[in-house]
Order: structure tokens, then C-alpha cells, then sequence
């Protein structure tokens, strides 16, 4: 194909993405955010809760990753239970915020049907482990940051878009909730995973 060609095709494919861009609005919180450019260092959702009928849920999620002692699991590790997973790294605020109300409940519901996993998704494990040490964190997290794996494997349903985001997985593991940023409402996670797992009752 001549030069002369290839300019024209070259100049319609920048249009098209101009245009693409273009349909961000300023109604999007999460491009706002983006396009802002920012220091902070993470995209914050609005805390947003999105449910999930169960006959409307996609396929089950599956995973395999290293946690921060350099074990490591697998969503076969929680076939069968409700499962309670939440993206986060240390040096985000609205993560470290949410930290006592996620040990809290991880607790409460550790006899009763749920587990909570971790995903990090920016440190390595030595800053992972140093932040679940200051805030008393039981349970584990996956290692993200080197091959984005986890964050892969969500991202056909109901992707993490924003950091904090926590999931909720039915037993068949499929995605039955999501808290798009920080939760700001600790009753309001017990509930959706209360639900979730009355689902088997």
C-alpha cells in the first residue's frame, strides 16, 4: 500500500478514537478521576453497591495466585463458600479507612459460611504484610502487581474498576455483589454477604 494511502487511514483511525474519547463525559466519576491527573495515586469509586440476581450471574470466577507468605491458593481453596474479596494496596487512604470495618466482619463471619481474601494489587509483600500487621488483618492477600492475574480473572464480570473495590461471591463462585470504593457502610456489606449466603439455606 502507497504512503498517500496509509496517511488517510491513519488520520480516519485518530478520529475515531478522538471520537471514542469523546464519549467520556464528565458524568463518569471514575474518567473524571483519570483525566484529572492527580497525585493521589489510586481511582476512587463512590461506594456504590451493585447486586446481582442470582439467575442473572455469569460463569464462576476461577483464580490462582501467591499470598504474601509465598503460598499459594486457588478458588478451588473456597469452592462451596460464600467468598469476600477486596482490591486494595497500602498507601491507599480510602483503603487503610476501610481496614478496621473488613477485620471486623472478616471475623464475625469467619464460622459462618464466608472468607475473605485480599488482593493486592500495587506492593510487594513485605508492605502487605507490614499493613495487615497495623491493622490486625487475618486473612490473606494475593500478590497482584507483578502479572495482574486476579484482576484479570474478575475482569469478565463485574470488573474492580476503582481501588478499594470488594466483591462478593455466592458458593459457585460466581459474582453476587460489589462495593465500587471504599466501604463506607460496614451494615451494609454484612448484609450482601448475609444474603448471598442464605441463597444455600
Amino acid at each position: 500500500m502507497s504512503r498517500a494511502r496509509l496517511r488517510p487511514l491513519a488520520l480516519a483511525g485518530l478520529v475515531t478514537v478522538a471520537l471514542a474519547l469523546s464519549g467520556c463525559t464528565s458524568g463518569d466519576s471514575l474518567a473524571d478521576q483519570y483525566r484529572e491527573g492527580s497525585s493521589k495515586g489510586y481511582i476512587a469509586g463512590d461506594g456504590s453497591v451493585t447486586e446481582i440476581p442470582a439467575d442473572e450471574r455469569g460463569e464462576s470466577v476461577e483464580f490462582d495466585g501467591t499470598l504474601e507468605d509465598g503460598s499459594t491458593v486457588s478458588s478451588a481453596d473456597y469452592a462451596g463458600e460464600v467468598l469476600v474479596v477486596n482490591f486494595w494496596y497500602a498507601s491507599c487512604a480510602p483503603c487503610r479507612a476501610e481496614a478496621p470495618d473488613l477485620k471486623k466482619i472478616s471475623e464475625q463471619f469467619a464460622d459462618q459460611g464466608a472468607s475473605f481474601l485480599g488482593v493486592n494489587v500495587r506492593d510487594q509483600a513485605a508492605s502487605a504484610i507490614a499493613f495487615n500487621e497495623a491493622y490486625e488483618i487475618s486473612y490473606p492477600s494475593v500478590m497482584d502487581v507483578d502479572d495482574g492475574g486476579m484482576q484479570l480473572a474478575f475482569s469478565g464480570s463485574i470488573p474492580p474498576n476503582a481501588v478499594p473495590t470488594t466483591l462478593v461471591l455466592d458458593s459457585s463462585g460466581r459474582v453476587a455483589a460489589r462495593i465500587l470504593g471504599q466501604v463506607n457502610s460496614p451494615s451494609i456489606l454484612k448484609t450482601l454477604i448475609e444474603d448471598t449466603i442464605a441463597e444455600d439455606g
